[in-house]
């Protein structure tokens, strides 16, 4: 925990910064990203910015709130900015939209208000992706994976909640389903097909141990759950490459 707040450090030392935005969703990935920074940079160089879809979001509001009453960041830098008059804006021109572009659109405009906030603020974003997300590119280009610096993006996501439990970070935020509240009922793990537990597990042995699938299969994981992470990986894999260069 140490080598990322001194990691904090040293990037805004370099950049010439002293404060942060980072939206604050009320989720696991956020909160932990958000009490790293503060314990970096302190809780009066942190500007929480909350970025609900109207209601869809109402639950990730007050926990995200409950974080900043505990952490004492000072009220005066919490904004709460309701995306959806924007978002509708765009959904509007096409009937036919359907959901995950419905969600690109959200994660897009979320990041548009983090940089505007933070060129307000003469601040850094700070974002909140995890290692298996990562992976797996379980974000939206330009979306939800663009900021100025990744605290916790080398921690797989069951390192997080390990982050989380270490950083006293209330147990409403711990416990509740991971979800990019793109729409109702959305979670993570609904979407994947297996949990971030036998995730992790496979990512290590897959990309940190460098086995094969026949010998993750050997290991003992079923040949259908292996194949399942193995794909989500190859399907997702153009994230990482673009843009394309001569």
């Amino acid at each position: 925990m140490n080598i990322i707040i001194n990691f904090i450090k040293e990037v805004f030392k370099k950049a010439g910064f002293s404060d942060a935005v980072i939206g604050l969703s009320g989720g696991i990935d956020s909160a932990v990203s958000c009490v790293l920074t503060a314990q970096a940079l302190g809780v009066e160089h942190v500007y929480p910015i909350l970025l609900p879809y109207g209601s869809l979001s109402t639950q990730g509001v007050l926990d995200a709130m409950k974080l900043v009453e505990k952490l004492h960041i000072p009220f005066a830098h919490v904004a709460r900015i309701d995306i959806k008059p924007s978002v509708d804006m765009i959904i509007k021109s096409d009937v036919m939209m359907d959901r995950v572009r419905r969600g690109n659109i959200m994660a897009r405009v979320r990041m548009t208000y983090l940089f505007d906030q933070a060129k307000k603020h003469h601040a850094l974003v700070v974002g909140t992706e995890n290692k298996t997300e990562h992976i797996f590119g379980y974000y939206t280009r330009f979306g939800d994976e663009a900021s100025d610096v990744e605290p916790i993006l080398h921690v797989y996501k069951t390192q997080v909640y390990e982050l989380a439990r270490e950083l006293m970070i209330p147990d409403e935020i711990i416990q509740k389903p991971p979800s990019a509240d793109l729409w109702p009922e959305q979670t993570d793990e609904g979407e994947f097909g297996f949990t971030y537990k036998d995730a992790d597990e496979i990512l290590y042995l897959l990309i940190d141990e460098k086995k094969t699938e026949e010998e993750v299969v050997a290991s003992g994981f079923e040949k259908a759950l292996v194949l399942a992470v193995s794909q989500r990986i190859f399907a997702n894999s153009f994230k990482h490459k673009t843009p394309h260069i001569l």
